[in-house]
């Protein structure tokens, strides 16, 4: 009995083993399966491993762009980014097809090939219809459009001009007079971003804001290449961020609920959304979105500016005059230290009359902001990625342009790598040499809806500082002199704090 039993168990066992292992290839080739390029699609790139794709394009960005650019003969290339069909592209015709087309998704793109924002949890009552990608997208622009147009800056104007002057106050305590302006000045875009786009209720509490800003930089630090790869795919990072984010909605879902079961109302953006109607996921969503939006790049150009400024004397002093300019022009009492007649300044002042910031603001983020564009190809059919039509950008790809492809070539910005806000005077103007010249504030179709405010606020700070403080130095964390800066760090896939720190040594202003 038992002789026949047993090749009964065996071919059971070889069943369910090849069973087994067909439902694991299965599942294998289903989530890491990639669509194949057609032929008349650019040349697939070298720098790549199977499965995974061309990893080095989240690890060394501009250095896998250029290796990629140089093999190519046209300039663009394939690859992928896990299971993502991308199309890297350069040159001209391509760059004005990338912004210019509405072919080309700008919310699509951005959804798939960058880890920013956390996820947000589900409302137990949802909106009535699920928005997609790009719906989303033009629902955040219009209402990100709608907090920083003119009249809600100017009634915000008085309060931002608080914030900062707060937060240097506290600066001019300090006895040792150094600071690490990637925390303190970070802190002070944060507050500011915190105050125009989303909750005043966080901006005036310190304690709160100082959790605020710590989940949104665990969050922040803990997107990963294989967030955007394999979303899917659990991990310790993930986890960071699925917390840090839920802590965030947590924060503002309890002052959303004390406003509507108190019936309490503030004249803020938090307050505008719930006016609105939008549902606590969608004023969740679009709150945190803003916060990334607003202070990943602000937060550290801020920074270097006055880093830049105190290696740099000659642009110190020139800058420093025109806010003194500035404010004599709307002050004319001399008797009130320079911080003061600064607070009499109008709205219309701070985002014209400070030309020589806005230039200096212009080649930090020229130098400073590395990165990538993304689009994806929504149009339904190939589309010719040049004159001839012999190259294509299949259906339902993504579109990949590096800002390195204009912001670092020499024959565009002869010496890139050096900051100099002269660049753009009218007898320079390298960034009028071709068309899109520079990319710092969106391009074509997608011109970046807070630029007014990023602008503003940059203004303020760079202002109040230089009323402040003088004698300004880079120093080293012990308070020794710095004689050179440490070079941009290109191969970063967004702005991001330095990996090495520079200080800021300072005095107050007589």
């Amino acid at each position: 009995m038992s002789t026949s039993i047993q090749p009964q168990i065996t071919e059971v066992t070889i069943a369910v083993v090849f069973g087994g292992v067909a439902v694991l290839v299965s599942l294998f080739a289903y989530l890491f399966s990639k669509p194949s390029f057609p032929e008349n699609a650019p040349p697939l790139t070298k720098d790549a491993y199977p499965i995974i794709g061309s990893f080095q394009f989240f690890t060394e960005r501009w250095d896998f762009f250029k290796r990629a650019i140089t093999d190519s003969p046209t300039g663009n290339f394939s690859f992928y980014a896990g299971k993502h069909p991308v199309i890297g592209v350069s040159g001209p015709y391509a760059r004005k097809l990338f912004f210019d087309s509405k072919d080309m998704s700008f919310g699509d793109g951005y959804a798939a090939l960058l880890a920013g924002a956390p996820p947000v949890k589900e409302d137990i009552n949802p909106s009535d219809a699920d928005r997609n990608v790009e719906d989303f997208s033009s629902h955040f622009a219009k209402r990100l459009t709608n907090m920083v147009k003119g009249p809600q800056l100017k009634k915000g104007l008085p309060y931002l001009l608080q914030d900062a002057r707060k937060n240097l106050d506290q600066l001019a305590a300090e006895p040792e007079g150094i600071t690490d302006p990637f925390d303190s000045i970070y802190r002070i875009v944060f507050q500011l971003t915190m105050r125009t786009v989303a909750c005043k209720d966080i901006a005036e509490d310190p304690a709160l804001l100082d959790q605020c800003l710590s989940h949104f930089e665990a969050v922040e630090m803990a997107s990963t290449p294989w967030a955007i790869m394999y979303p899917w795919m659990p991990s310790l990072s993930q986890a960071k961020r699925t917390y840090g984010g839920a802590q965030l909605y947590i924060i503002f879902k309890r002052i959303v609920d004390a406003r509507q079961n108190e019936g309490l109302r503030e004249d803020d953006p938090l307050q505008y959304l719930m006016d609105l109607g939008d549902s606590i996921k969608d004023i969740i969503t679009f709150v945190i979105g803003a916060l990334f939006a607003g202070q990943l790049n602000s937060g550290i150009n801020a920074a270097w500016i006055l880093i830049y400024l105190a290696h740099n004397r000659y642009w110190f002093d020139r800058v420093r005059e025109e806010v003194i300019s500035v404010a004599d022009r709307y002050c004319s009492d001399s008797s009130l230290p320079l911080k003061e007649r600064l607070m009499q300044v109008p709205i219309e002042a701070w985002e014209n009359d400070f030309e020589l910031i806005d230039l200096c603001l212009k080649d930090t983020i020229r130098v400073q902001t590395p990165g990538t564009a993304f689009r994806k190809n929504i149009s339904g059919h190939d589309i010719p990625l040049n004159k001839q039509g012999t190259e294509v950008i299949p259906k339902d790809a993504y579109l990949a342009y590096a800002v390195g492809d204009v912001h670092y070539d020499p024959a565009l910005y002869p010496d890139p790598e050096k900051w100099d806000p002269s660049r753009y005077l009218p007898e320079r103007a390298e960034d009028k040499k071709i068309p899109y010249g520079w990319m710092g504030w969106g391009l074509g179709r997608h011109p970046c809806a807070g630029q007014r405010f990023a602008k503003l606020e940059n203004n303020v700070i760079v202002a109040f500082f230089l009323a402040y403080f003088d004698d300004v130095k880079v120093v080293d964390k012990t308070g020794k002199p710095i004689s050179k800066l440490p070079s941009a760090e290109r191969n970063n896939s967004s702005a991001q704090k330095p990996t090495k720190r520079v200080y800021l040594k300072y005095k107050v202003a007589a």
